[in-house]
């Protein structure tokens, strides 16, 4: 098992931090993350929802934020490596970008849509990048595209399976489809696209499966598949480092393998979460009054849609966890207990031992 190098630092553990929004990883928790010897990721979706004006000036309050929050990182972790993950269907994907690489990102990690313009828009600076594939053919296209238009390619790969929370890239007849079996393989594939592509660029390319990793046995797992690391997220919010309140992960302690199911974005995506009053309201086909746009999603209509997705988000972060939407991924149910980044790290490479051979 190599670990991850990014830039001039090296990981001691294959191990990122997944990017949770809104507020779930922020600055304190990606600082941990990195400070332990893994990577830790920032998310930028409505990062700013804490500052004073986010509702007048919405964009501004995320800009502040997303320079904010790395500094906090940084000074738990001077040294570690920390990034971003920024969705590409976010309204504004390139000015968070741009701050994110002002802001001195080791990485940013980029996904709910294809990242087709990222290469140039972190043309210069010294940060990474990696999309976020689900398919084989995603990664196909993306770095056909990114080969052709930049004449570079990916410096990592994430490959997102359908037992990820948060919003997934499938269809929902996808995400019936795949068994476990049948999505191995798909990893298998989308892991010899990519060692093509580094085998031509002469480099190396990190691939590194998400969605469901949960336990020592999971990591275990796909490492025999033949990616060289893994991206956790659910696990880490229900950690004394994470920047959610106390209710939202005590939610997930209290949460039992039935209340987890797939849900429908405003703007039609399938999602992953605990069910709960306010979702039982969605899914009884109810539209649910919201504030003013927040411009979040590009390919959102504020008059149509069931629910806003900022107010939804907020509320859970805040601890509403009655109102709130509760993303998650398909183990959240496994959390017993509040722990902290080093147990959870050490908990899924193994005894403390096993954790010092393997880095």
């Amino acid at each position: 098992m190599k670990n991850f190098k990014i830039g001039d630092k090296l990981t001691r553990f294959p191990l990122i931090q997944g990017g949770m929004g809104v507020g779930i990883s922020l600055g304190r928790l990606a600082g941990t993350v990195a400070k332990e010897g893994g990577i830790g990721i920032i998310s930028t979706a409505q990062i700013g929802y804490r500052e004073e004006d986010f509702d007048r000036n919405t964009e501004e309050a995320n800009q502040r934020a997303i320079l904010s929050e790395m500094k906090k990182a940084r000074r738990i972790s001077p040294d570690g490596i920390i990034g971003y993950n920024i969705m590409v269907a976010l309204k504004e994907y390139a000015s968070h970008v741009k701050a994110a690489v002002q802001a001195g990102a080791d990485l940013i990690i980029s996904g709910a849509g294809l990242p087709t313009e990222l290469p140039a828009l972190v043309s210069g600076s010294k940060t990474k990048i990696a999309p976020i594939v689900s398919t084989d053919k995603s990664a196909k296209v993306i770095l056909k595209y990114w080969e052709r238009k930049y004449k570079r390619t990916a410096d990592l790969v994430v490959i997102e399976g359908p037992q990820a929370g948060g919003h997934l890239g499938f269809h929902k007849e996808e995400l019936d489809s795949y068994t476990p079996e049948a999505y191995d393989n798909e990893i298998r594939k989308i892991v010899q696209t990519v060692k093509s592509y580094a085998a031509k660029f002469g480099t190396e390319i990190p691939v590194v499966a998400a969605g469901g990793i949960a336990t020592h046995e999971d990591v275990k797992h796909v490492l025999d598949l033949g990616v060289d690391g893994v991206q956790v997220a659910t696990r880490f919010i229900p950690t004394e480092e994470c920047d959610a309140d106390i209710r939202l992960k005590e939610s997930l302690i209290h949460a039992a393998k039935d209340d987890i199911a797939i849900v429908k974005s405003p703007v039609g995506m399938p999602g992953r979460a605990i069910m709960n009053p306010f979702m039982q309201h969605v899914m009884a086909g109810e539209k649910i009054p919201h504030s003013p746009c927040h411009r979040c999603l590009a390919k959102c209509s504020p008059g149509e849609i069931p629910y806003c997705i900022t107010d939804k988000l907020i509320a859970a972060v805040k601890g509403d966890v009655e109102n709130g939407l509760l993303f998650c991924g398909a183990k959240a149910y496994m959390a017993d207990k509040i722990e902290t980044v080093h147990d959870v790290i050490a908990d899924l490479f193994g005894t403390e031992s096993e954790c010092i051979w393997l880095s």
